[in-house]
């Protein structure tokens, strides 16, 4: 199952998942309201009225039941939509991408970096929790907002290649769709513990309140109060049971999907292994950790709780998933004390040697190297994961320090708009100096000689390790940064789409965008399509014949009629990228071949067509794994010059 089925089965997931849902909160509004109506029966009786059985009372509580536990739910869903950091914040986590501290940190964080760029995402923000359990979770509601969280336990206990495991089985979670679900259900099941959080606040009213409690209205409101409190219960467990059933059956998923990705399936069994015989296992203390025990690793609760109640699978299923043949046994380890204070440290290696870093700016790649990344979406390989690496290790450190700072990650992303031309260039930094902060415009300026000499296949690796950094800004400082990005890019009053298309990433993920609604198939948004393929098809051409050519060859593998061609620019982009956005994922496989076709049309792909497929591909939300460098051979000096060249719409 590829990456667009995954998706596609998280969309179905989800509306079974909803279904279940209201069909519980409809079942618990029906009986709260009746039972709270037989109280109210059995109050006017003993206040010797003559009590019968109001529908339209029933109604009203039935109304303002639903409206609790449905507020509640919308409530806390938009408290998640800031991101998964708020999950990570509330376990008490720290983020570590700016300042990490201590070689188990540092050692961490480059695994998650070394994860993001083979799968051509941008680098998640990382959160360590204090924690002396082995566990790890992935957060949010799209993967732009997604936080990885990892605790203290795990850092020091795994060694690298079982880090590399946890760290894979929780981009998993991220590429399958399971994490926006995951938290889309600390949504839902919230709402239904709201009922016994009500009734909880009724009976603690009541007990402080006194001589109120012996009279009949404070017995009502008691009794009221622990009927909320028993039937919210009942909600909760139920709303537990579904939560457990969904996280259970994509654990296994995720564990084989690690295995892929590092292939290297001792690393995650050493780390099951070390779970299963680690005196602290995978404990979390936080006082809330059972309200998001689904997004765990492996479970978090003081006690393993196996059955239909458990998240997780039992560690021994999963091991014996990997490993047949086990015997049972696992490694004794002692709990960690944890340390007061971090020490500092150095940069962790890679484990690639620079050498192995081949420069590509000077490389060609076929229609086979397109559709094996396009093929790797969501599932990338060992491979990718060795090209990742390399590509970390013949980054200029001090490039690669300043994206880990929002002064340098803003300087980074000036620099790589920066243009060639000396008199654009000229103006492009006389207003930067004008309207960015001092320390940012000499960061940029201390950086001119490292950036010149930046590899040009490594534009999209810096920028993606920039982000975490870029969405730490405040609302004032990010709108400046935003602002003045497209002033650089309108400085030679032309814009290349390669500069309009990184300033799209920066956006998206800086300052976010919602979910896309997966609702159209491709031939209902053929005109958009056109527009997309004639865009490509003009910046990988040398003359409008050959992009007419290219696009012809592009619709070629459609079962549908090409529209009437219409002229291009980036205002009609910005509007077919919104709405290709919506597609539904078993129809992106047929929009991106129709674009490797249209970028291979004359037999080979430059390092600029290849560079702009990936990144309109992650405008897209289909993130593309770099091109590996054992599929390209070494372009001649036409395709050289014509990869350097300027395309503007």
């Amino acid at each position: 199952m590829n990456f667009f089925e995954h998706q596609a089965r998280a969309k179905r997931r989800t509306g079974t998942l909803v279904l279940l849902m209201i069909l519980a909160v409809l079942c618990l509004v029906s009986v709260t309201s009746l039972a709270l109506n037989l109280l109210w029966l059995q109050f006017l009786k003993e206040m010797k009225q003559s009590p019968s059985f109001d529908w339209q009372l029933t109604a009203m509580i039935a109304a303002v039941v639903f409206l609790v536990v449905i507020g509640s739910s919308l409530g806390k869903h938009a408290e998640l939509k800031a991101g998964g950091k708020v999950v990570a914040q509330r376990l008490g986590g720290r983020l570590i991408n700016l300042q990490p501290k201590g070689l188990e940190e540092q050692r961490l964080l480059n695994v998650v970096e070394e994860m993001a760029l083979a799968s051509g995402t941008p680098v998640p923000q990382v959160y360590v929790l204090p924690d002396a359990g082995i566990n790890a979770f992935a957060a949010g509601l799209t993967p732009q907002e997604a936080v990885i969280g990892i605790t203290r336990g795990a850092i020091m206990v795994l060694n690298r290649e079982e880090l590399q495991a946890v760290i894979a089985h929780e981009f998993s979670h991220i590429y399958n769709g399971d994490m926006r679900l995951n938290t889309q259900l600390v949504a839902i099941v919230h709402g239904i513990l709201v009922i016994s959080l009500t009734g909880e606040a009724m009976a603690n009213g009541v007990n402080r309140a006194g001589k109120l409690a012996d009279n009949r209205v404070g017995g009502l409101a008691m009794w009221c109060g622990l009927t909320l409190i028993l039937l919210g219960s009942v909600g909760t467990f139920f709303g537990n049971r579904i939560k457990s059933a969904i996280s259970r059956e994509r654990e296994f998923l995720a564990d084989a999907s690690a295995v892929q990705f590092t292939r290297n399936p001792a690393g995650l069994l050493g780390a099951l292994k070390k779970i299963a015989g680690y005196a602290a296992s995978s404990k979390l203390d936080s006082a809330i950790s059972a309200e998001y025990s689904h997004l765990y690793f492996s479970e978090g609760a003081t006690l393993s709780v196996y059955g239909q109640s458990a998240t997780h699978p039992p560690l021994s299923a999963r091991i014996r998933r990997l490993e047949p043949g086990w015997d049972g046994r696992v490694p004794s380890i002692a709990a960690i004390e944890l340390p007061a204070e971090d020490r500092p440290g150095d940069l962790d290696s890679c484990g690639v040697s620079s050498r192995q870093a081949q420069s590509a700016s000077a490389l060609v790649f076929d229609l086979e190297a397109i559709k094996q990344s396009i093929t790797s979406i969501g599932s990338p390989n060992a491979e990718h994961l060795l090209a990742a690496q390399a590509t970390l290790v013949s980054l200029d450190p001090a490039l690669q320090r300043s994206a880990h700072s929002t002064t340098g990650a803003q300087a980074l992303v000036y620099g790589l708009l920066l243009s060639a031309q000396r008199a654009v260039r000229a103006r492009q930094l006389e207003h930067l100096e004008s309207n960015s902060p001092f320390e940012v415009f000499a960061c940029l300026q201390g950086l001119q000689k490292q950036l010149a000499a930046l590899d040009p296949n490594l534009r999209l690796p810096l920028l993606d390790l920039s982000i975490p950094a870029l969405q730490q800004l405040d609302k004032p400082a990010r709108q400046r940064f935003m602002d003045n990005l497209r002033q650089l890019i309108d400085a030679d009053d032309q814009v290349e789409l390669l500069e309009w298309t990184l300033l799209r990433i920066v956006q998206r993920h800086v300052e976010g965008l919602p979910a896309p609604e997966y609702k159209w198939g491709l031939f209902q948004r053929s005109e958009e399509l056109a527009v997309l393929l004639g865009a490509l098809a003009s910046a990988g051409q040398a003359s409008p014949q050959r992009a007419q050519l290219a696009l012809v060859h592009a619709w070629s593998g459609l079962p549908f009629a090409r529209p009437q061609p219409a002229e291009v620019d980036l205002e009609q982009l910005d509007a077919a990228l919104v709405r290709l956005r919506q597609l539904m994922p078993e129809e992106r496989p047929m929009l991106l071949q129709a674009m490797a076709r249209c970028v291979c049309h004359d037999g080979q792909v430059t390092l600029a067509e290849a560079e702009l497929m990936r990144a309109v591909a992650d405008v897209l939300d289909c993130p593309m794994p770099p091109l590996l460098a054992s599929t390209a051979q070494p372009a001649s000096a036409q395709a050289a010059e014509t990869s350097a060249q300027a395309v503007t719409l």
